[in-house]
């Protein structure tokens, strides 16, 4: 093996120190400076990506929290008319039962007075049958047919 020859190491390390430098300065002066060069700009484009990405979120925020006031009105405003359309359904209601209340008063009041006035008439026809039905009784008793004017009298005393 030529690597254990000592008489050959001097003219190896010589060689082995060119290659290295000569790398290093290609390494050095080109490759590594592009290599930098791809990685500061992948960070930026990162960095401007991540940037992006936290002006949308805010965007996204605002537009949730606009979203948010926006349904907050909605259900104020719909909660609102509900609340104005029950009073005004109940407005209508009681206005429409004092309706008919009123036509159930006065319907009873129209009743009321029929009553009365067939109440009255019969207690007229009582009256009439009564005096007649008084007459013949006190014909059939004395046999005489007595005065009708007494015999009023007597029933409307006694009535």
């Amino acid at each position: 093996m030529p690597q254990f020859n000592f008489h050959d190491w001097a003219p190896q390390l010589v060689w082995l120190a060119i290659t290295f430098i000569g790398l290093y300065l290609v390494m050095a002066r080109m490759a590594l400076p592009r290599i930098a060069n791809v990685i500061e700009e992948r960070g930026n484009r990162i960095q401007r990506d991540l940037d992006e990405a936290e002006r949308l979120k805010k965007q996204t925020e605002d537009a949730i929290a606009s979203y948010e006031e926006a349904l907050a009105a909605a259900r104020t405003k719909a909660h609102g008319i509900a609340h104005e359309t029950r009073e005004k359904l109940s407005a209508e209601i009681a206005e429409e039962q004092a309706g008919v209340e009123k036509t159930i008063a006065d319907s009873m009041a129209v009743a009321e007075q029929k009553i009365l006035k067939a109440k009255n008439d019969a207690m007229e026809h009582v009256n009439e049958v009564a005096t007649d039905t008084a007459s013949a009784l006190v014909e059939k008793l004395i046999g005489q047919k007595p005065d009708e004017a007494d015999v009023k009298k007597a029933v409307k005393a006694l009535g």
